[in-house]
């Protein structure tokens, strides 16, 4: 039986309580280890101070908002987190240096895919390599996804059981001043295997190749060489690869629009070829353009907050709505309402209810 609330009735009642929330509030003022007693309290504060910003923390040995009392007590009353999703951070500025339709903060349906591929290879890892089950994906309402695991067990992890399921998914070696993003081994792990086989690989050739236009106009191909030099490759080497593919003129008086792809698609076609002999090389490539870049750093501590799902975006007025990572390859970041929109549509309904009621009086 589930009360209005949504609480079991054998629930810890001090659960809630214990959890802590962070409230953002205009000209950026910053309000930390809030916690409340029950949903009223909660709403009624909301109402109150108007957060541009909700953030969720971790449960507390004790209420946060008096964790002062318990600042020196040495007992089992200690102030520290207790509980805390295992939480995930994907970010699309991260992509930046991959990136040729935007840059920063904005987002288009070109660069929209890489989100499309955190999902699916994260979502993926978790469940099959570590068997979670109550898995939450969240559009961050700008620029990139959350996801939320809530197993019991999951919530319980300590902070070093955490780095040790961040690090697993770690490959990225390079920096801004480093040509190679990452850095893979001869023989891949099956989890990485299964990752390149299942969604890397195919996304890229589907996706990331035509929509980001990586091997065409040249300063974009300028990038995947120089990704590629090294290795005993020469950047005349690479360069060698493109000046070999002719324009067909023909083709391009006949259908101009297609022409970029499809000199993509010959150019991909033919660096594959040359690196046939090199295939560690062209896999690690395809990672650099496509496996998730993951903010590791959130995953790995209890105490690290995270927007609460639902809420508003305070930049872009958009809901923080959640993403079914079994469709997600149809979500729509720029489709997503805004608070206005939800608004407007309540209105609607609200006044469509009122008109409803008032036909039925008459008659």
């Amino acid at each position: 039986r589930l009360f209005v609330d949504g609480k079991h009735p054998s629930c810890d009642s001090s659960f809630f309580g214990r959890r802590e929330f962070s409230f953002t509030l205009e000209n950026d003022i910053y309000l930390r280890y809030m916690s409340f007693r029950d949903a009223s309290e909660f709403e009624a504060t909301v109402c109150e101070k108007r957060p541009q910003k909700i953030d969720i923390g971790a449960v507390y040995s004790v209420d946060p908002a008096k964790r002062l009392a318990y600042a020196n007590v040495s007992n089992d009353r200690v102030f520290a987190p207790v509980e805390k999703e295992l939480v995930f951070d994907v970010d699309m500025t991260d992509y930046d240096d991959i990136r040729n339709c935007c840059s920063g903060a904005d987002i288009c349906l070109k660069c929209w895919p890489l989100m499309t591929i955190a999902i699916k290879v994260v979502d993926s890892t978790l469940r099959e390599d570590f068997g979670f089950d109550h898995i939450l994906w969240v559009y961050s309402g700008r620029r990139g996804v959350h996801c939320w695991v809530c197993d019991a067990r999951a919530r319980k992890l300590t902070n070093e059981q955490r780095a040790s399921i961040a690090d697993y998914f770690r490959v990225y070696k390079g920096n801004e001043n480093n040509n190679r993003k990452v850095s893979l081994p001869t023989h891949l792990h099956p989890f990485l295997a299964r990752t390149y086989s299942q969604f890397l690989s195919r996304y890229f050739d589907e996706e990331i190749l035509i929509k980001q236009s990586l091997l065409h106009p040249q300063e974009n191909a300028d990038k995947v060489l120089k990704l590629l030099s090294g290795e005993g490759m020469s950047m005349q080497y690479m360069s060698s690869v493109y000046s070999e593919l002719p324009v067909q003129l023909e083709e391009k008086k006949r259908n101009n629009t297609l022409l970029p792809d499809k000199i993509n698609r010959q150019r991909w076609a033919d660096l594959q070829r040359k690196l046939m002999q090199k295939r560690g090389i062209q896999r690690e490539l395809v990672f650099t353009y496509t496996y998730p870049r993951l903010d590791l750093e959130v995953t790995k501590k209890m105490n690290h907050l995270l927007k609460a799902p639902f809420c508003i975006h305070p930049k872009t007025g958009r809901v923080c709505v959640p993403i079914d990572p079994a469709d997600c390859d149809n979500f729509d970041p720029t489709t997503v309402p805004t608070l206005p929109e939800v608004l407007v549509f309540r209105l609607k309904h609200v006044n469509s209810s009122f008109s409803s009621v008032s036909s039925c009086s008459m008659i």
